[in-house]
């Protein structure tokens, strides 16, 4: 199995040579963190959006940024707060006085999503009315003020990041908006080496310049050619069979999925784990989707889409954890890639 169309193998190696331009690039300024930064790379190669978990100092916002720095794409990072309205995400009609007539007309000002990425720091720090304002941008493209859609350039991401340590005066994240998240990405703290080299780099004279690796244009091309990537059937119900695993159902759950689920994946899991297996196929240089390449990327799929109940709370068990168990759970078909 393999793309057919010499302008699909010519763009997938495109892909290929345009990812190694964007982590040379990134590694002037960021240090270590590759299973982050690979999967930051393939939400910008699907077309998704992501959610990064980590505690402060972790380069969290410095990834997103020097990101869209690398590909010229316009950057908005939007600080979370108890305070921000709806409006201070979307933009807001305003009256504009015409100077010479006096006549007033409303006129549309385009709030900070009006940009290709779009860093929601602190996501969980404003109320749920203010987080939904997102939801509409983050699956449509589009945002609706006073009654009129407004079309986002493309292409357009929003990463947003939490603090899994300071939860007081925070509000959860709706179910509905963790789902349209693609990834729930984890950062931890560097390895001692690594941490020596940010330090040291951090406290002396650094100007790195940073030359654009890829285009928008190129961006939007190799989404539509991950879409196109093949999959055979088996992988294809692999893939299908763990989401379906991780929901609980009295006639046919498995028993630790009935003893700590509330709620399972739903069918937006799946596809987003089709899709960034693609990805990360074309990453490698293959035309073709394994079952490796949908085993290694279930964890940042599934883990914030596997909802725990209150038995699972009370004992400690997480959502990563019951993904490992479904891992070894369900079985691998013996046929196919």
């Amino acid at each position: 199995m393999a793309l057919e169309a010499a302008d699909d193998i010519a763009l997938a190696d495109r892909l290929k040579e345009g990812r190694g331009k964007i982590l040379t690039e990134l590694r002037k300024v960021i240090i270590g963190q590759d299973d982050v930064v690979e999967l930051v790379l393939l939400t910008l190669f699907v077309g998704g959006n992501s959610l990064l978990v980590g505690v402060p100092g972790l380069a969290k916002t410095l990834l997103i940024h020097t990101v869209a720095r690398v590909m010229d794409l316009k950057f908005a990072r939007i600080q979370f707060t108890p305070d921000l309205m709806p409006s201070d995400i979307t933009g807001t009609d305003i009256i504009n006085e015409d100077p010479q007539s006096g006549r007033r007309t409303m006129v549309f000002a385009p709030g900070p999503v009006f940009n290709n990425i779009i860093l929601a720091d602190e996501v969980n720090r404003t109320p749920p009315k203010t987080q939904s304002a997102l939801l509409e941008a983050m699956q449509e493209h589009r945002v609706t003020v006073q009654g009129r859609t407004y079309e986002l350039e493309e292409p357009f991401y929003v990463f947003a990041t939490q603090n899994p340590i300071e939860l007081e005066g925070t509000y959860p994240l709706p179910e509905a908006q963790l789902d349209r998240f693609m990834f729930e990405i984890m950062l931890e703290h560097l390895p001692e080496e690594d941490e020596l080299a940010v330090v040291r780099r951090t406290t002396a004279v650094q100007r790195p310049v940073l030359e654009q690796a890829i285009s928008k244009e190129d961006l939007i091309r190799f989404q539509e050619l991950v879409r196109k990537v093949p999959i055979s059937e088996a992988v294809l119900r692999y893939a299908v069979s763990l989401a379906r695993a991780s929901r609980p159902n009295p006639n046919g759950s498995l028993d630790f999925v009935k003893e700590y689920v509330a709620y399972g994946s739903s069918v937006r899991g799946a596809q987003n784990l089709i899709l960034a297996a693609k990805a990360r196929a074309l990453t490698r240089g293959r035309y073709h989707v394994t079952f490796e390449d949908i085993q290694t990327l279930a964890k940042p799929i599934f883990r914030h889409r596997v909802l725990t109940n209150f038995h699972a709370e009370a004992e400690g068990v997480r959502g990563e954890s019951l993904v490992e168990r479904l891992l070894e759970a369900v079985p691998v078909p013996k046929s196919g890639l």
